[in-house]
């Protein structure tokens, strides 16, 4: 892959579904569709709105590690990233990711303490086309 980060970026970009694993108290992986991230920074950082109260909040703080993944069942092509999940509540970064209509999941706005920011760094990559799969570090 010449460019991973525009090859991976322009799926991912294209894509109206993400899931995200987590790691739950037996040590299993558990994952959950959810929207698209709000914000990316290249293939390195992503930002995903969720409710503080939830499971996978939870399992964040309890072990970081966590994977991202996303599907073009088009063309079948998929990109998976493994790394870090961070549970950010600052004002900072709910206002950043903060969009018209998201009183409907948090209907006490932007400070809603059930609303909160999960900020995904990757570590490394896979990235499966045309029957074949590759691996990438990311920088």
């Amino acid at each position: 892959m010449k460019d991973a980060v525009k090859t991976i970026g322009n799926l991912i970009d294209k894509q109206g579904v993400s899931f995200i694993s987590s790691v739950d108290e037996n040590g299993y992986p558990n994952t959950k569709a959810m929207l698209p991230p709000r914000k990316r920074e290249g293939i390195k950082v992503f930002y995903f709105t969720t409710n503080t109260s939830s499971m996978r909040v939870k399992q964040y703080r309890s072990d970081p590690k966590a994977c991202i993944y996303f599907c073009d069942k088009r063309f079948f092509r998929g990109a998976m990233l493994t790394g870090t999940m961070e549970v950010l509540e600052d004002s900072y970064h709910k206002e950043m990711i903060w969009q018209e209509g998201d009183t409907m999941y948090y209907p006490e706005g932007v400070t809603d303490p059930d609303y909160c920011v999960l900020r995904f760094t990757a570590k490394e990559g896979r990235f499966y086309r045309n029957f074949s799969s590759e691996n990438f570090e990311v920088e």
